[in-house]
């Protein structure tokens, strides 16, 4: 809640910008400051910079809500609280459908389709809410320069070619996908952190980073002094901004992950590069050799951030035409 931006704490506009001035954007930015530093920044009394601790202070504050009330929320519109993935046997497993207000982190070895499973729910996210779309916009965040706009439309008119059935119905749809490029955490986390008013703005639906691990794998070599922390700190920081915008705004955000070979019997070996003919079971006790209890494959990223995530799902290869979903 501390990421919520000052413009919705309902200051003025004019002190919205003032405080702009000075690169303080968020109600964590202005609480972080002593009282002397807001007075000297704001140009008010002592007085008056304590009330606008008390209002600013009293915007981002969790508010409280019984368990009957979260739970009257979702069945007064069950359809709003999930997007359907159109995979019956899928949404049955999730109770619905990708559920929204919180984080889903798909992740598998290369080739499984996480990408093309996150184009297909960007259209989804697109489609009216009698669909069992969210009729709204989408932000994607592209990391490896994989997304595919030919691809997009080719999704669209294969799975509704009845509604899609015009060039300019898919046109249409092609302008409500927002795709940003960010190939390093830096450029990743600064869009993280202006996602709110694009989420107000464009009246955004679906949240899509594809993917977290290619840019921390990139950059980070946990092996060096200082790395394992400022990877974390990287995380965490993230999780906590896409967890509040998944709450605020009850919205689901996407993220997609690679996998790693934990051994048993020492610390985990990085697999980043698993072809698919290296069948790979993404279970607990099968190995990368063959005998069992050696090790497992398992999602990246470590234990904290398999915290941070409400909900995963592991695609792997069942069998060479078939892919398989684990919950």
């Amino acid at each position: 809640m501390a990421a919520k931006k000052l413009r919705r704490a309902q200051l003025s506009q004019e002190m919205c910008e003032r405080l702009s001035r000075y690169q303080i954007t968020t109600c964590q930015d202005f609480l972080c400051l002593s009282l002397l530093e807001l007075m000297k920044v704001t140009g008010q009394s002592y007085y008056e910079v304590q009330k606008l601790l008390c209002k600013v202070s009293r915007a981002c504050a969790p508010k409280m809500q019984t368990a009957y009330e979260m739970k009257l929320r979702k069945s007064v519109n069950p359809s709003s609280a999930f997007l359907s993935t159109t995979l019956h046997s899928l949404d049955r497993v999730l109770h619905g459908g990708v559920p929204c207000g919180s984080l889903t982190e798909i992740t598998s070895p290369p080739g499984c389709g996480k990408t093309q499973f996150c184009i297909m729910l960007s259209v989804l996210a697109t489609l009216p809410v009698s669909m069992g779309g969210l009729d709204g916009a989408v932000i994607y965040i592209d990391t490896e320069s994989a997304f595919s706009a030919e691809r997009l439309i080719e999704i669209a008119a294969n799975r509704f070619p009845t509604y899609y059935d015009s060039d300019e119905k898919l046109l249409c749809m092609t302008r409500s996908i927002h795709l940003y490029r960010e190939l390093t955490c830096c450029s990743v986390l600064k869009r993280i952190m202006s996602l709110e008013e694009e989420i107000i703005l464009k009246k955004v639906k679906l949240v899509i980073i594809d993917s977290v691990a290619s840019v921390v794998r990139k950059e980070f070599d946990t092996k060096l002094q200082g790395n394992l922390a400022e990877r974390s700190n990287f995380l965490n920081r993230g999780a906590s901004v896409l967890k509040y915008l998944a709450e605020e705004f009850s919205i689901p955000v996407i993220l997609t992950n690679q996998i790693t070979t934990a051994l048993s019997s020492g610390p985990g070996l990085r697999a980043d590069l698993v072809s698919p003919d290296d069948d790979l079971s993404l279970s607990e006790g099968s190995s990368v050799s063959g005998k069992r209890d050696s090790g497992y494959v398992t999602a990246a990223l470590g234990n904290t951030w398999s915290h941070s995530v409400n909900t995963r799902l592991i695609l792997q290869y069942h069998d060479l035409p078939t892919r398989q979903a684990l919950n």
